[in-house]
């Protein structure tokens, strides 16, 4: 189609639309990263709708020696669902979800209660299983907090949700799953069966161990509340900046360091706080008392003042994820617009650019707790305003498990992820991103130049912040596509471990992703494998 056609606009238009790409086997919610990978279709794509059809597309590729790819959500960053010549096993077809009483899971009846749980098939949305879990069944499941998520890939990254210093990691609730692995068997994974590679996928990452067909999750007494604050905060100089830094960190540390809260702050280099918060397990009167004291020290604060007032809503948690009560909230979701599509097709206006975005740098890095003790409260501050002139700096205290309860942190023990997540009171991301974009459209094409020089920046702003966190680990879900340290930084002790366990059920390599488990066996590619 030429650039300027109406057909052209009209697929750039949708192109910001989740749903959209979701629901096409050739697109993936990243267009691309630069100096990394652009998105492109497989050359054949199997839509299957079963786990024999799983089963048919493994032993196909196998017997044929084809790259393989499996794409569910579609929203790796790094492009693992995507691949050229390739064939692609499409799971979006499946999305079944059975909710249990009493669950237990096969083989583990002497060792294991009955308990809530949901039944997800692999090509699942969080928002679908949401609806089920919460909406309708009053109860909650650890998922994600981009309501467009597939299930299975949130969990083989470990999965964090907007309240996992409650509930902990989305992996750590996985009480069963079924597996297609290289051989082309259904295993069904569980503490009582093939407990490695139940471990594996637990965290290990996407598309590394076999194709995931069902996943069984743990669901949890919902609490009456969850609840949002929001605000931005501007420094008139860099000196009020630093001081404006200093006192969140600190307010923060002292009242929000605890299971009730989850979510981000972001410093920017604009010498802005943004305050976009979540909370959970209390009422708005007790969290407008919690922030009074904060809001009350910014306003003897010289040269600080509110860009958008603090703002505390509440709702019943059973309509947190209620698609129908959600629209009527102006400016908090968007809908799928395209003719026919469902009401309830909606997801964050807070998410919207991520949709089909083009990369230019990304980097995560988990910060120890030990940063929040009031002796290193300045350090911290000073490196957050250093990293912040060259870059913005996101703290998602929620993908930090330091300060969940006990219970939280030994389930998580008993995943792949790294262990520093343990210790991490936040993960903090640097990044930046463009609107979708793909070589060759004019009009349409990514402006490398500015992708490049933002790179830098990020990288920037990177090493500033690290000075305070050396040998900081990063989430595998959330993290820099040239990592060169990827084996150390995403398991962490882990790794040799997964490795053990890819040999034994992928010992050929069927399975590759860019930095998985078993990759650096091939080429960058995935096409030709290495001699050792």
């Amino acid at each position: 189609m030429a650039p300027d056609s109406i057909a052209c606009q009209s697929f750039f238009k949708e192109m910001r639309n989740p749903y959209f790409i979701s629901e096409n086997p050739t697109l993936t919610e990243t267009s691309g990263w630069v100096d990394a990978w652009t998105s492109k279709p497989s050359a054949y794509a199997i839509k299957v709708q079963s786990t024999a059809d799983v089963v048919a597309a493994v032993n196909f590729a196998r017997e044929n020696n084809l790259r393989l790819v499996i794409k569910g959500g579609g929203h790796s960053y790094q492009g693992t669902s995507d691949a050229s010549d390739s064939l692609l096993i499409w799971t979006r077809e499946m999305s079944g979800i059975t909710l249990h009483d009493a669950f237990v899971p096969v083989g583990c009846d002497a060792t294991h209660a009955p308990q809530p749980a949901v039944t997800v098939e692999t090509g699942a949305r969080w928002l679908a299983v949401y609806d089920a879990v919460t909406t309708r069944g009053g109860r909650y499941v650890q998922g994600g907090g981009c309501t467009t998520v597939g299930v299975a890939g949130f969990i083989h990254g470990g999965g964090f949700g907007s309240f996992s210093k409650k509930y902990g990691l989305g992996a750590a609730g996985l009480l069963q799953a079924e597996i297609v692995t290289a051989d082309g068997g259904v295993l069904v994974l569980n503490a009582c069966n093939h407990p490695d590679l139940f471990w594996a996928v637990k965290g290990g990452g996407g598309g590394a161990f076999g194709v995931l067909t069902k996943l069984t999750l743990r669901t949890r007494d919902l609490p009456t509340t969850f609840g949002l604050v929001l605000g931005t905060i501007r420094a008139a100089s860099d000196t009020a900046f630093r001081g404006l830094i200093a006192h969140t960190l600190s307010f923060y540390a002292d009242k929000l360091f605890n299971p009730h809260w989850g979510e981000q702050i972001v410093f920017g280099k604009d010498n802005t706080v943004r305050i976009m918060m979540v909370f959970q397990g209390l009422d708005r009167a007790s969290t407008e008392g919690m922030w009074a004291p904060f809001t009350s020290a910014l306003r003897s604060m010289e040269g600080v003042s509110m860009e958008s007032p603090l703002s505390i809503f509440s709702t019943p948690a059973q309509h947190f994820w209620d698609a129908e009560y959600l629209r009527k909230l102006p400016g908090l979701t968007m809908q799928d617009d395209r003719p026919g599509a469902p009401l309830e097709n909606i997801f964050y206006a807070g998410d919207s650019g991520q949709v089909g975005f083009f990369i230019h740098g990304y980097k995560s890095a988990w910060l120890p707790k030990s940063l929040l003790q009031e002796g290193e409260r300045q350090k911290l501050a000073e490196a957050v305003f250093s990293a912040t002139r060259h870059w913005p700096v996101q703290f998602h205290f929620n993908k930090g498990l330091a300060g969940a309860a006990t219970e939280e942190l030994d389930a998580a023990r008993d995943t792949a992820m790294n262990p520093q997540v343990l210790d991490a009171f936040a993960l903090v991301i640097i990044a930046g991103h463009s609107p979708p974009a793909f070589p060759n459209i004019p009009g349409h094409e990514p402006d490398l130049t500015l992708a490049r020089a933002n790179a830098e920046a990020i990288g920037h702003a990177y090493d500033a912040l690290l000075t305070i966190a050396p040998g900081a680990g990063s989430y595998v879900s959330e993290s820099d596509f040239f990592d060169p340290n990827w084996k150390a930084g995403y398991w962490g002790p882990n790794f040799d471990r997964l490795a053990a366990v890819k040999k034994r059920y992928d010992p050929e390599g069927l399975f590759f992703t860019h930095h998985g488990v078993g990759s650096d066996g091939w080429s960058v590619d995935g096409f030709t494998r290495l001699r050792t």
